[in-house]
């Protein structure tokens, strides 16, 4: 299996987006939506409920369509809790180097669940403490 975590704007590429992922990330979320699961964190739907109020948010209606797709139990998307694991997680993960609240909570669910993190956020993707916890991929 290829299970992967993606950000918030990977998951969004990927499912309405998708020319905007580099090769690597699409590769790998395509890998995991055929043979594992992709995995978000619940950060995730927050910001896209939030980003869904503004007038510059390019995407309509996808907060009622991620809820729908990671409803269904044979999608292959799915939501990670902020669990206290998460929360003890976001310590390793450098706040000099992620000091965005939300893409910490990304990064510590990638770290609590031992996923590989598909990420375009440079910040994410430089981290070099966070990058030797887990794979970074774009």
């Amino acid at each position: 299996m290829s299970d992967v975590l993606a950000d918030t704007h990977a998951i969004l590429w990927f499912l309405f987006d998708p020319a905007r992922l580099s090769h690597p990330a699409d590769a790998a979320l395509t890998a995991a939506s055929r043979t594992g699961r992709i995995f978000i964190s619940a950060i995730t739907l927050v910001e896209v409920n939030y980003l869904s109020g503004k007038r510059s948010f390019p995407y309509s209606d996808t907060l009622a369509q991620l809820v729908a797709l990671v409803s269904d139990p044979l999608d292959p998307l799915e939501v990670l809790p902020l669990t206290l694991e998460v929360v003890l997680a976001m310590a390793s993960v450098p706040r000099d180097e992620v000091p965005d609240m939300p893409d910490r909570i990304v990064a510590a669910t990638a770290v609590a669940h031992k996923l590989p993190l598909v990420s375009a956020d440079s910040k994410i993707r430089h981290s070099s403490g966070l990058n030797a916890l887990i794979s970074v991929v774009w």
